[in-house]
């Protein structure tokens, strides 16, 4: 993808197939907010233009593709955020991807660490417009589950942090302990989150000249 006019074209498309607004920013890896004015803008909704406040980050959409479309680099990449994660404790026996991108990265990373995997649904996928909270998500069942361990959690991007903190939250709620996360790219540059430490192989730093 080259430009914002290729970003609503592919936002069209999704939402075309039935993706929610939540599933369409997971896919093109932009905030909901981006991923609604995309599709307000595909629908021929010139008056949607994006917040430009002092309180607003303009969004950077990250296309890490070239990854994701090969397995032996895909592996690589895993291979490169376990090592960030190796030192953080030898107890750890459970790598949770954060679904979807996450998945196939957690599972490259669970191989490489020699941990269970489990994967999370976050809330965002059902989400169209109004409170994420209303939303909820969830563990599957088709992988390990959460029983009160420590685990790693992995996903590909950070934008806000909100789809990394929930799944922490839902972690604890299940009795277990997220001892440290593993990203890609991390959009906002966090060291933690509550509480937990995040890793990421490239943090984007916004660079103001105003």
């Amino acid at each position: 993808m080259k430009n914002v006019d290729d970003l609503i074209d592919s936002a069209a498309e999704l939402a075309e197939h039935g993706l929610s607004k939540g599933e369409i920013a997971d896919e093109l890896n932009v905030s909901r907010e981006t991923a609604s004015w995309l599709v307000e803008r595909a629908g021929g909704n010139e008056s949607s233009a994006p917040a430009t406040d002092a309180d607003t980050t303009a969004d950077i959409h990250v296309d890490w593709s070239a990854l994701g479309r090969d397995s032996t680099r895909l592996t690589y990449a895993a291979k490169a955020m376990a090592d960030l994660l190796v030192k953080e404790g030898e107890e750890v026996d459970l790598t949770v991807g954060i679904e979807k991108a996450g998945a196939p990265l957690a599972t490259a990373v669970a191989r490489e660490l020699d941990t269970d995997l489990g994967t999370y649904a976050p809330a965002k996928h059902q989400w169209e417009e109004g409170d994420i909270a209303d939303h909820g998500g969830g563990f599957s069942r088709n992988f390990a589950a959460i029983r009160d361990r420590d685990c790693y959690v992995v996903d590909d991007i950070v934008t806000s942090g909100t789809t990394m903190r929930e799944s922490i939250d839902a972690i604890r709620e299940h009795g277990g302990e997220p001892v440290a996360c593993v990203v890609l790219v991390d959009k906002v540059g966090y060291d933690d989150i509550d509480g937990v430490p995040v890793y990421s192989l490239v943090d984007v730093v916004s660079v103001d000249r105003e």
